[in-house]
């Protein structure tokens, strides 16, 4: 058969000289016909015959010859290029589908935070269950509290697990599953410090972690000075410097930060009370519907507060 460099070179020679182009075209034809040596010499006079036949043909005829069959090689080789790259975007896709991309801050221990260079929590080891009750590869995403929710409702990610508290603002914006786990704010002030609970934070300088229910509550108490912080840590350490009152913010990390600093404590009243659950873009109602059945098997088997207690455990003894 022809091949494709034959086609490149018949293009080249047409493009100089139409005639040795109509030449090498019949030359070709003859070859195909006749490919080996013996039999064209068998037939030699008829062959000569065919190439004094075509070549009475006008040049302008085998020009558009030349035109078509030229495109139709480039059809041809156009169309293998999209089957083929069909066929990588359909083995991307089926990758992607095996795939569990999870959203999160990896500061907000003990449900994410490193270990070395791993993310590790509870909320990780959820997603990491999640994922195989779902027959799917867990793939963790860390990135800034106020980009969890942006990332899972444009399609960059597919779950949101990140200390997410479900609230009437955030559902805007997400679907959330069944909760996995209940959650409390608290308030952590100086050992020293006159705040005995809640109402004493109106009017004061309150720290908080940027885009957390922490953050969304703190905006609501009276005369407060809220002073946003891209860690929780952060609040923290200002609070021991004394450039603010008071921190709001999840129990099992205060726990975790207190333990770690001096001269710190937790207030005993609660500031809220909450539940955690994770998001899922709006229009993914599949997914919702797999992750809830997933967390209904984890909690039936028992496994989900096997997760928590291996956590929540440790903080406390």
């Amino acid at each position: 058969n022809i091949t494709e460099d034959d086609h490149l070179v018949l293009l080249t020679t047409c493009t100089s000289d139409m005639t040795n182009g109509r030449n090498i075209l019949v030359g070709r034809l003859t070859d195909q016909i006749y490919p080996e040596k013996e039999k064209a010499k068998n037939v030699g006079t008829g062959i000569d015959e065919l190439k004094n036949a075509v070549g009475k043909v006008p040049v302008i005829v085998w020009f558009i010859l030349i035109v078509l069959v030229l495109i139709l090689i480039a059809r041809q080789i156009e169309k293998k290029r999209n089957k083929k790259k069909g066929k990588k975007e359909e083995e991307k896709k089926a990758e992607e589908d095996k795939t569990l991309v999870m959203a999160t801050n990896a500061e907000f221990p003990p449900y994410e935070y490193y270990e070395g260079e791993e993310v590790v929590g509870i909320d990780v080891d959820i997603a990491k269950a999640v994922a195989e009750e779902l027959g799917m590869e867990l793939k963790i995403e860390d990135m800034a509290f106020d980009s969890v929710i942006p990332a899972v409702s444009s399609g960059k990610a597919d779950i949101a697990l990140a200390g997410l508290t479900v609230t009437d603002e955030r559902k805007e914006n997400l679907n959330f599953t069944d909760t996995y786990a209940k959650a409390t704010q608290v308030i952590i002030v100086k050992e020293d410090s006159a705040i005995a609970g809640p109402d004493d934070l109106e009017g004061k300088k309150i720290g908080v972690q940027l885009g957390t229910t922490g953050d969304l509550y703190a905006s609501d108490i009276k005369d407060a000075e809220v002073e946003q912080y891209n860690k929780g840590f952060e609040a923290v350490q200002a609070t021991m410097q004394g450039k603010i009152d008071a921190v709001i913010i999840d129990s099992e990390p205060a726990k975790e930060f207190v333990a770690e600093a001096e001269g710190l404590k937790i207030l005993d009243e609660a500031f809220t009370e909450e539940e955690y659950a994770i998001g899922i873009a709006k229009d993914n109602d599949e997914l919702l519907e797999k992750v809830n059945k997933a967390l209904k098997s984890l909690k039936e088997s028992g496994k989900l507060d096997e997760i928590v207690a291996e956590y929540i455990k440790a903080d406390a003894e």
